[in-house]
């Protein structure tokens, strides 16, 4: 029982410390991250080294795979693009079992020494010195939860009992194998499995013989995670999970009956007597070679994909759906999670512009069928505004640095802004129902007053919605000029407004209409101004 406690708790140690590595350096590195994966080419070379690099960061290839299914899931990667990222998540992977197999146990303490003094004096006002503590921090709880399980399984050595059970599996490739794929099931990490199996080996109560069908084991169970992802999602994603099963069923099918002989006598030949090395090693060249002959197929696997799961109708294209890029999987990676928050919110911003443009056309034209589509767009902008504001609110519990934070609490505002400038649009709409069922016109004059001041609303509404997707300050206080410009506008058109009802020249109806237009197009201004007014902040 005393073995199993200390098993457990080096166990959940080294996952901690996993986890807290990974938090410091996806903060680290979280615009750069986002930045990797918007380099999605259709080359999957490129996809191979961004996959590699973001599981490198995030030290969960399960994490990336995850993602590679939401992304496919919204449509905004392809089943070509996510083969690349797949393939390059397996070599990143190897970045834990290497570091582990390392017998650092000095460096480790000098890291969790200067991690805990880093994180002291950046606890309030540097950010920057927190994120490199939690990596060093991270770092140190690592190795420690390593050394934890290796001193809890020496004394297994003495239970012949236990010799002869690792022996047997260790003796029977297919039992080992079904051993790795059940213990990564389990644990839902391959990098502990490893842990477990260098601890274990470094002990000698697995062979290098035995601990290579267990790792290979290892990589199937780690598909697992992609899998269970996939469930609920549409065909795309499901071929995603199921590309990622088949490149790892594929090698290790190849290892098992062909290159296993030659990766014991290069690991061997590498590190003689350090069998934890052998064995991260052996991982490293497992998912290396498996990627390098693999690569060539790639358009192979993804077809195979797409024969076992053939299309059987047609499905929602993703950019009819009320939310294309929000998914739950992408909530692991806040800095992931929040680029794709950014970009629904600017698709919200597009649908509330529509929403604008169908109002005054109905209005300006008397069109019955561009008023009905405002009403129509403003109850998807209504829709989307609850699910955004949904979204937001679980990103807000995640570990998040301080200008994501930041960022975050300014975006429930902005999201809020761009459904107020839907609802004033349903508001002209309805005037210009009204001006339908009454048939009011307006003079000439007042005609060519409101298209003006819509023409600079609009392009006023444009700016913001750029300023926002660039991050742009000087685009931001372009929005502060024209919002300006609609202000005086109003005023001025306001009065020129009175001069005709002073002359008889527009009846009182037609002034309502006209007026409360003023009102609503000057609202709307003042909306793309509070949204400009963040981009500044933010950068400040």
């Amino acid at each position: 029982m005393y073995i199993l406690i200390s098993l457990i708790g080096g166990l959940g140690l080294f996952l901690y410390g996993m986890n807290i590595m990974g938090e410091g350096l996806q903060k680290s590195t979280g615009p750069k991250l986002e930045k990797a994966i918007e380099l999605l080419t259709s080359n999957v070379v490129m996809g191979v080294l961004v996959g590699a690099v973001v599981t490198g960061i995030i030290q969960s290839s399960g994490a990336t795979t995850v993602m590679v299914v939401g992304f496919v899931n919204a449509g905004i990667m392809t089943l070509y693009q996510a083969i690349g990222i797949i393939m390059g998540a397996n070599i990143g992977t190897t970045v834990t079992a290497q570091l582990v197999s390392f017998d650092v146990s000095i460096l480790s303490s000098i890291a969790l020494g200067i991690g805990i003094v880093l994180y002291m004096i950046g606890l309030k006002s540097k950010p920057t010195l927190k994120n490199i503590s939690e990596i060093l921090i991270g770092f140190a709880i690592l190795f420690i939860g390593m050394r934890f399980m290796k001193e809890a399984v020496a004394p297994l050595s003495e239970y012949p009992v236990i010799k002869s059970i690792l022996a047997s599996i260790a003796n029977k490739p297919i039992l080992a194998l079904i051993a790795g794929f059940l213990m990564t099931t389990c644990l839902q990490s391959s990098s502990a499995s490893m842990g477990i199996l260098m601890a274990l080996a470094s002990q000698g109560l697995m062979p290098l013989y035995g601990a290579l069908p267990i790792l290979y084991g290892d990589n199937i169970g780690s598909c697992t995670t992609s899998i269970l992802s996939s469930i609920g999602t549409n065909k795309n994603a499901k071929r995603a999970a199921l590309m990622h099963l088949c490149f790892n069923l594929i090698g290790t099918l190849l290892f098992m009956f062909i290159l296993s002989k030659p990766i014991t006598m290069i690991v061997t030949r590498l590190n003689p007597t350090d069998i934890s090395r052998q064995i991260a090693n052996s991982h490293t060249l497992f998912n290396l070679i498996n990627v390098v002959l693999l690569l060539p197929f790639s358009k192979y696997i993804v077809k195979l994909a797409m024969l076992i799961i053939p299309d059987r109708g047609e499905e929602k294209e993703s950019d009819e759906k009320v939310i294309k890029y929000l998914d739950e999987r992408m909530l692991e990676t806040p800095s992931i999670a929040f680029g794709n928050t950014i970009k629904e919110v600017l698709r919200m911003g597009r649908n509330s512009k529509k929403s604008l443009i169908f109002s005054m056309d109905g209005l300006l034209k008397k069109s019955q069928e561009d008023v009905n589509m405002t009403f129509e767009k403003e109850k998807i902008v209504n829709e989307q505004q609850r699910k955004i504001l949904d979204y937001l609110i679980k990103l807000s519990n995640k570990t998040l640095d301080n200008k994501m934070r930041f960022s975050l609490d300014l975006l429930f505002h902005t999201v809020n802004d761009i459904e107020r400038i839907s609802d004033l649009s349903e508001n002209i709409a309805e005037l210009g129902q009204l001006s339908i069922n009454s048939n009011a016109k307006l003079s000439d004059s007042a005609k060519d007053e409101i298209v003006e001041i819509y023409n600079k609303v609009l392009e006023c509404y444009n700016l913001a919605l750029n300023a926002m997707k660039d991050n742009n300050t000087n685009v931001a206080k372009d929005v502060l000029k024209l919002e300006s410009e609609v202000d005086m506008l109003e005023k001025a058109y306001k009065n020129k407004h009175m001069e005709r009802i002073n002359y008889n020249s527009c009846s009182i109806d037609d002034g309502i209409i006209y007026l409360d237009l003023l009102t609503n197009l000057e609202r709307i201004s003042d909306h793309c101004a509070s949204i400009a007014k963040r981009v500044i902040k933010i950068n400040e």
